[in-house]
């Protein structure tokens, strides 16, 4: 769909024209009060709970949403909206920019995770939600909770931030700076021109993947998993073919990543969450929590080393300090910060007896 109205960014560029890919499982009630808003991850799309058109794989969250499951399908009308700035849908570096006629590149302007939630705002307008019942999101999806109980507090009842934090760590900034590097080094990239010369920077893409999956692991999940386990072979090669399984693995994610992103959208989203820091923005990080009426549920994973616990009990200390109404969830696992889109027991437990516990 196209917003009906154009969208003011952070830094000063205006879209007037936005298109916006959704999906909505479930049903909205006459009152349209029983709404949740999932918000995807960095290589996250819309499509959570259905086959990927494009991959062939079961939705991302398929485990989680859907009907008798942790956000029931019987009972709520579960909204997931492709973020601005990607790659499947809604308005980005892919699309067509109407000035020129040509596709955007790099001539997209650089958003914000706030920006992001502008055009969440807007497609909720005109959908004629008046509140969210709940808003849910991991990783960078947890940055667009935290920008709605922020910036909107009237406009949701619930926050439900996972595996998150208040601001990008600097460590964080940096792994995201090796990926866009290994991209713009990429020949192929072409200055961010790439898909108007027919290429795409491949190799680039898949190194940026490979670094970033990386971190979405703990060592203890890498050491399970592969170990130092060879790849199809009984002894070493001596040479620079993937003689380890984990080198093989990381392959493959990074080949498969490729298909289906785009490297400009990889670019602009990560930047986006760069500049995501709350208590910058407001000041202080009370000030930008004190006196929202809002109820949070707050969720990490002890082997997180991208979003650590710790930057999870920022956020709690400061919710319990301004006297907002707070639970927190320090899940036991050695899933590392991905712990949130594996099936997960006492994760989607946890999910579905919070929910559950919200009167309507």
């Amino acid at each position: 769909m196209c917003l009906p109205e154009p969208i003011a960014l952070d830094g000063g560029a205006v879209l007037d024209t936005v298109e916006v890919a959704y999906t909505c499982y479930g049903q909205l009630n006459a009152a349209r009060n029983n709404a949740i808003l999932v918000c995807h991850a960095l290589t996250g799309d819309h499509f959570m709970a259905e086959t990927h058109p494009v991959t062939g794989k079961p939705g991302w969250w398929a485990n989680i949403v859907g009907s008798g499951k942790p956000l029931n399908t019987d009972h709520y009308a579960i909204f997931c909206i492709n973020v601005l700035g990607g790659c499947l849908g809604t308005l980005g570096p892919t699309s067509i920019n109407p000035a020129s006629g040509e596709i955007y590149g790099l001539d997209f302007p650089v958003i914000t995770i706030n920006d992001i939630v502008k055009v969440q705002h807007a497609l909720m307008q005109y959908r004629g939600i008046p509140c969210w019942h709940a808003v849910v999101g991991g990783s960078m999806g947890a940055m667009q909770v935290l920008s709605w109980a922020t910036h909107w507090p009237d406009k949701l009842r619930v926050a439900v931030p996972i595996a998150g934090a208040v601001r990008h760590s600097a460590q964080n900034i940096a792994f995201h700076e090796v990926g866009r590097q290994a991209i713009m080094a990429d020949p192929d990239w072409c200055a961010g021109k790439y898909l108007s010369q027919n290429t795409k920077p491949k190799r680039g893409l898949a190194v940026a993947r490979m670094a970033a999956h990386v971190t979405y692991l703990s060592e203890e999940c890498l050491h399970e998993k592969f170990g130092r386990h060879l790849q199809d072979r009984d002894s070493l090669t001596y040479g620079f073919d993937a003689d380890f399984r984990v080198e093989s693995y990381l392959r493959h994610q990074g080949k498969s990543f490729v298909q289906r992103f785009d490297a400009n959208s990889y670019l602009y989203l990560t930047r986006a969450m760069d500049y995501f820091d709350i208590e910058a923005e407001f000041g202080s990080l009370d000030t930008a929590l004190r006196g929202r009426d809002v109820k949070y549920c707050v969720i990490a994973f002890t082997s997180d080393w991208l979003f650590p616990i710790s930057e999870s009990r920022v956020l709690v200390k400061a919710l319990n300090r301004v006297g907002a109404e707070v639970s927190f969830s320090a899940i036991e696992t050695n899933c590392g910060h991905d712990a949130f889109l594996l099936d997960l027991p006492p994760f989607a437990d946890m999910l579905r007896g919070f929910i559950a516990g919200i009167a309507r």
